[in-house]
Order: C-alpha cells, then structure tokens, then sequence
C-alpha cells in the first residue's frame, strides 16, 4: 500500500485527535499540542484502510465531465435553496441582485457579475443560515462562541476548538433540510467530537432526513462548490 500523504494540525486546545479526508482528497490529523510524530503516524496506520476507503469514495471524488461553473447571461440558471432560477441581466430598482422567482442581475454590473452575485448569496446566507444556527443550539443544548458565514470550498462547515462554527456560504445554494442537516452536525460536535455512534445517534434525533440530506450532498456536492 502507498504512503499516505497528510497534514499535522497541532492545537493546544484540542483534547481528541481526529482525521479527516477533504473534498480535494488532502488529509488532514488534528491533535493535540503536545502528541508526537510518531504518535501521529500510529494513528494514521490505524486508520489507513478507513483513510483508503474515503480517498476512493466513487460518489464523493467522481471527475467532472464540464468545466465547473456557470455564465452569468441572460437565460442561465443559479441555484438558491435547491430550486434552479433564471438569471436575467436588466435593470433593477435597488441598482443590486435582486429575487423574485429569478434572478435579476443589474447591467451595471456586467462586467463583475459573478462578484455580485456571489456577494447576494454570502448576504443570504448571513440572513438564513445564521439564526438557524441558534435555533438548532437551542434544540440540541449546545453552547457555541460564534457562528460565521465562510468562503471555503472543499468544507460545508466546521467546528473549532474554540468552540466558534463555520459554514460555507455555498450551502445557501443547498435544500434547507440539506442547510439543516449540516448546521446539527456541526454543533454536534460540541457534544461528541468524533463520529462516533453516539454523535450520529445525536444528529439523527434532530434531523430525521439524515440519510437523505446525506446523500443529496453526494450527488449534487460538486455543483454547489462551484461560484454560481
């Protein structure tokens, strides 16, 4: 079998060791600051058939037939909570993006049309995604410090060691019970932190579409990495 190729991330606040396999396939160990090289490399050989199995996942890391990415013209489609809208390029009241079964992108902005409109997705997703999060810690009992919107492409979301959570601004893109879905699992982590069977016995208390906002990920995963 192949050398593993990984990355160490050492925090002196973390108190459990974790790996995890990235959508751009990189592995990355979280351990706590004081724990060895040598105690890091028996953990990824322990691992090694689980990190194996993830790295060849035929759903999860499958090549793209296009090019990623959409044009921002008149007649194209974005995706917002699941559904495809048109895009229509025209003037627009508020001289910004604006929704209304469709999207209405300003022909001032031509020339940063893509910037525009991912800045209305980012803006959505402060305005949707973040009270879910407090209402879903209050579900769960679980105490986080804050909670941000994100640009980050290969992850839906995170949990540090601080106790902050991220989530993608791309998943404003996503179903809501997709949206959902990721928002417990994180916050999940702030009563388990491995996925053990008692932090998916957590997450499936609370999200009964579970299995199918899981899925959905898979196959439609790549597409919400993309810009528009």
């Amino acid at each position: 079998m192949k050398r593993l190729e990984f990355q160490t991330v050492r925090s002196p606040r973390r108190k459990k060791a974790t790996i995890s396999v990235e959508r751009d396939r990189s592995v990355i160990v979280r351990v706590p600051q004081e724990t060895t090289d040598e105690e890091v490399q028996r953990l990824i050989d322990a691992k090694r058939y689980w990190i194996h199995g993830k790295l060849s996942h035929p759903q999860k890391y499958q090549d793209r037939l296009h090019p990623p990415g959409k044009e921002v013209v008149n007649g194209e489609s974005a995706l917002y909570l699941g559904s495809e809208y048109r895009i229509e390029l025209t003037e627009t009241a508020s001289g910004g993006v604006e929704f209304d079964d469709g999207f209405k992108v300003p022909l001032v902005h031509q020339v940063k049309r893509r910037e525009v409109l991912k800045d209305w997705y980012y803006a959505r997703a402060v305005e949707i995604i973040l009270p879910c999060v407090e209402r879903r810690a209050k579900d769960l009992g679980a105490n986080f410090k804050a909670a941000k919107i994100v640009d980050n492409k290969y992850r839906w979301g995170s949990c540090t060691v601080r106790d902050n959570v991220n989530f993608n601004w791309r998943l404003i893109k996503a179903p809501m019970f997709v949206v959902d879905y990721v928002i417990v699992h994180e916050l999940a982590h702030l009563l388990e932190a491995n996925h053990t069977t008692r932090f998916w016995g957590i997450i499936r208390a609370q999200i009964t579409s579970m299995d199918k906002a899981k899925a959905w990920l898979k196959e439609h995963g790549q597409i919400l990495e993309e810009e528009v």
